[in-house]
């Protein structure tokens, strides 16, 4: 071995050697930790990414959600309101009907003669369904002139049908309002049985047992409706 000592320059140019050494060691650790950092950043990023996006989808789908019931509920409460305002329409034609047929009604008992059969076949009816042989008959005032008429000829047919007699007088202590469109009141069994037969009480039945056929009549089918009595 060599026991010869370094000289200055020889010494200078170790040294040199050795910082650039160090400095390219220090160079390539700091690119390592360069890279390290960017895909530790790049990393992070993706997931706070993520995150956003997720928590974006979320309030997205449920302000959707939120936008669709709100859309729905207005669009149910604009169909309930207009079904409601078809039906009270609906409602007011009908009104109108029956009331014009309640008018229509004070007509009824201005041809005598075809009054008397009406009271006729309402006193006939009424005495089949009391069936019994003594009955009275309440009638308007101006009415009880045509009951002389009618009231033979129930008697008559009566007795036909049924096959005993039935005895009918007129009640004319307890007259039908004069504002009334007309018809008879019908008692039987000493006045505990009552046949209300009025035109105005006819009406009322008819509007009620009728008003179906008489709505599709004016209106037609309901397209929604799936069941039928």
């Amino acid at each position: 071995m060599s026991n010869t000592a370094l000289t200055d320059d020889q010494v200078d140019a170790e040294l040199k050697k050795l910082v650039q050494f160090i400095k390219q060691e220090a160079l390539e650790k700091a690119r390592e930790i360069q890279i390290k950092a960017d895909e530790e950043f790049a990393i992070e990023k993706a997931k706070l990414v993520r995150s956003e996006t997720s928590t974006i989808d979320s309030v997205y789908e449920r302000r959707t959600k939120q936008a669709s019931l709100a859309q729905q509920i207005t669009k149910s409460n604009i169909t309930n309101k207009t079904r409601l305002r078809v039906l009270a329409a609906r409602q007011d034609v009908l009104d109108d009907v029956f009331e014009e047929a309640t008018k229509q009604l004070f007509n009824v008992s201005k041809d005598s003669d075809k009054y008397c059969v009406l009271l006729k076949d309402l006193i006939l009816e009424a005495a089949f369904v009391l069936y019994e042989p003594v009955i009275t008959v309440s009638a308007r005032e101006p009415d009880y002139e045509l009951l002389k008429k009618a009231i033979p000829i129930v008697e008559e047919e009566f007795q036909k049908a049924a096959g005993f007699e039935v005895k009918i007088s007129t009640n004319e202590a307890q007259p039908l309002p004069t504002e009334s469109s007309g018809g008879v009141i019908v008692q039987g069994s000493g006045g505990r049985i009552v046949v209300t037969n009025t035109l105005d009480e006819r009406l009322k039945l008819l509007n009620e047992e009728s008003l179906p056929a008489i709505r599709v009549a004016i209106f037609g089918e309901s397209p929604t409706r799936k069941f039928y009595d």
